[in-house]
């Protein structure tokens, strides 16, 4: 079985002026800045084509925010949009709601505090690892299908399911800080497969990384 790549996309910036986690509800567009974005990863991976990467399946959650970034992919690249579920973002109690610190420790959300190990507020950290590497590896082999020894395939996601999918394949504890994700707007989390389809390694890059500074660091992205 040929070698393959799967590059974890995180979406570009999203315009949500009410400061709300948005978690999986509909109707979250990129801002302008979040187009931007989306336009430098375009170029990114299209300069990579030329290069002679093997860049030959385009996969996006549902959500408005990864189709919206997906699509200038998909132009630059000439690549249909496969929507993909199981990418989602995690499933959270407290989607739609201001979440600050005194929101959090109203009474009324105790409960939903009591595990933050699984977290017990949302979808378990195992299960969205889970869903998104055999998505991933549906993805692999549809790539190798494609473009043979050396395929390519990107898939547009959302921070916590692309970090609980990088922890999980390095085998570290799923159980994190928020605040010290290594997965910034429209970053890379790419994971290289052997011809067996074991993950050799992981790599991260910021290809807009330009165009982070200033950037809203928006809950629910």
């Amino acid at each position: 079985m040929p070698q393959a790549t799967v590059h974890l996309l995180r979406h570009g910036e999203v315009s949500n002026p009410d400061g709300v986690l948005y978690g999986r509800l509909p109707e979250f567009h990129l801002s302008e800045l979040g187009r931007e974005m989306a336009r430098t990863l375009a170029e990114h991976f299209s300069e990579r084509s030329r290069q002679g990467a093997k860049i030959v399946h385009l996969v996006a959650s549902p959500l408005t925010r990864a189709q919206e970034t997906a699509e200038p992919i998909a132009e630059a690249l000439s690549l249909a949009i496969t929507t993909e579920a199981r990418i989602i973002e995690a499933a959270n109690y407290f989607e739609g709601l201001h979440v600050d610190k005194g929101e959090i420790l109203k009474p009324k959300h105790w409960p939903m505090l009591r595990n933050p190990f699984r977290p017990s507020w949302g979808e378990p950290y195992k299960e969205q690892a889970a869903r998104v590497i055999a998505a991933v590896q549906d993805a692999r082999l549809r790539a190798i299908e494609l473009g043979g020894d050396g395929a390519e395939a990107i898939l547009v996601s959302h921070q916590l399911p692309i970090w609980a999918t990088r922890l999980s394949a390095e085998g570290r504890p799923l159980w994190h800080d928020p605040r010290k994700r290594e997965c910034t707007l429209t970053s890379i989390t790419s994971l290289v497969f052997d011809d067996a389809g074991n993950i050799l390694r992981v790599d991260y890059s910021e290809p807009a990384a330009a165009l982070l500074p200033g950037a809203s660091s928006t809950p629910g992205a």
